[in-house]
């Protein structure tokens, strides 16, 4: 199921990576400077990036010594993140956003990016941690 689930998200992320790239391409010709929105551009590629660390993702999942229960939920906490962000990006695109969100402290740029540090890099440890165990040790 976790190795599904990051596959599903893999096709998902990649999917919107395209999609976005269609909108940085509409914004880029608009554009006086030839240049997209920054969250535009950031959504369009953290979208592509994310495609393929749900691959690496579901790659190390296979390995897990851990319980389908632990399995899933170490795996759905970086897609979680994964997702908020990227639609937090959108989001901000499509308001035109020019300024980074961080000048501003709000839950989003303070609990919410600690939640993602702690939950993504706890996450892809134990998946790597795992890995280690069953396939090194």
């Amino acid at each position: 199921m976790p190795i599904k689930l990051a596959i599903l998200f893999s096709g998902l992320f990649l999917l919107i990576g395209m999609l976005t790239g269609v909108w940085k391409y509409t914004t880029i010709m608009k554009s006086e400077h030839a240049k997209s929105s920054m969250y535009v551009d950031i959504a369009h590629r953290n979208a592509l990036l994310f495609s393929f660390a749900c691959v690496v993702i579901a790659k190390l999942m296979e390995f897990s010594p851990f319980s389908m229960t632990i399995q899933i939920i170490i795996t759905a906490i970086p897609l979680f993140y994964f997702s908020l962000t990227t639609i937090n990006q959108i989001k901000e695109g499509f308001a035109g956003r020019t300024e980074t969100i961080f000048k501003e402290r709000n839950f989003s740029t303070t609990w919410f990016t600690y939640g993602l540090i702690v939950g993504e890099i706890g996450a892809i440890s134990l998946m790597i941690i795992g890995y280690i165990y069953t396939q090194l040790l």
